[in-house]
């Protein structure tokens, strides 16, 4: 479900995973075949009419299928439809890979509840970091292990930073750089003012818990950096440092804000790579670095949690 640039890439790079594509809608149409659809063809008629197939997306997820891969836009609030897309796979003892933020950051408890009374398993490695194995690094190390998470988790407000730093140009200008390029938003709201990285770090947060506490975007402490001034890099430059946006759980809180961090330390990426650090009880400090978003990038992390379902 979904036909973004991660759905479109779940289904063009599928089959080179050893998978069948059974189905593929975005919120309009879809496409339907049992033993396969033509996911070129879907993929075609997507970009050139808008629909990607003749049927209803209902049918979609009526169909014949193991897993159900969630890739609709992320919602806030009650996230929907895709918590209901969820809900319709997990009750039906399907299994579902999530690319979508939302159910695993504002419905947590909820999805857990649903996969606890089904047959199907849920996750969701790509709704953090992209194509960085975070969450499943914190699985093997055991979330108990896991003492505290930061790092830089937007690409898009990680560019502008670099970018003010560097050339010592102000917000709005590289802002419209950014839009430019593609690697900012028409209406880059969610990136720059930190809700995307929050979103990411509230995952991060219920995962640790284990279900002791569940979190969503509202106990979240968030500041952003559209007001942050090109001044304040220039003085932490000349103190040897840079400002990173950059997301925190730790102690039980999460908190999400433009912080000062050495200039050449690790957290200091620059353009739209992305950075997790992990603290262990016993392993020191972890850095889990690479691209964090991307269409091909993410559905490599959801393709790799469809295999270790298969496993």
């Amino acid at each position: 479900m979904g036909a973004g640039a991660v759905g479109t890439s779940v289904v063009d790079l599928a089959a080179e995973y050893g998978h069948t594509v059974t189905a593929f809608a975005d919120s309009r149409s879809a496409a339907v075949a049992a033993d396969g659809i033509d996911a070129a063809a879907a993929t075609d008629r997507k970009e050139q009419d808008g629909v990607v197939g003749d049927a209803d997306p209902d049918d979609a997820l009526a169909g014949d299928y193991d897993v159900l891969v969630e890739a609709t836009p992320t919602t806030l609030g009650d996230a929907q439809p895709g918590f209901g897309h969820v809900e319709r796979a997990l009750e039906r003892d399907r299994h579902v890979v999530l690319a979508n933020k939302g159910p695993v950051a504002e419905r947590y408890g909820d999805v857990r509840a649903l996969e606890q009374a089904s047959a199907g398993d849920v996750r969701f490695e790509a709704t953090v970091g992209g194509a960085m194995p975070v969450l499943s690094t914190i699985e093997d190390f055991g979330p108990d292990k896991i003492t505290a998470v930061r790092g830089v988790l937007n690409g898009t407000a990680n560019f502008i930073l670099s970018r003010m730093a560097a050339e010592g140009l102000g917000y709005e200008h590289v802002l419209a750089e950014a839009q430019d390029l593609g690697v900012a938003e028409a209406d880059p709201t969610f990136d720059v003012e930190g809700t995307d990285a929050a979103l990411k770090c509230v995952i991060v947060a219920n995962v640790l818990s284990g279900g002791d506490e569940e979190y969503a975007l509202d106990d979240a402490t968030v500041d952003g950096i559209s007001d942050l001034p090109g001044s304040a890099l220039d003085l932490a430059n000349e103190d040897g440092r840079t400002i990173r946006l950059i997301g925190e759980v730790a102690d039980g809180a999460v908190r999400v804000g433009p912080r000062l961090v050495p200039k050449h330390g690790a957290l200091a990426v620059s353009g739209t790579r992305n950075i997790v650090q992990l603290e262990t009880s016993h392993a020191g400090q972890l850095n889990v670095s690479g691209r964090g978003a991307g269409g091909p990038e993410t559905a490599t992390a959801v393709l790799a949690d469809v295999d270790r379902l298969a496993d």
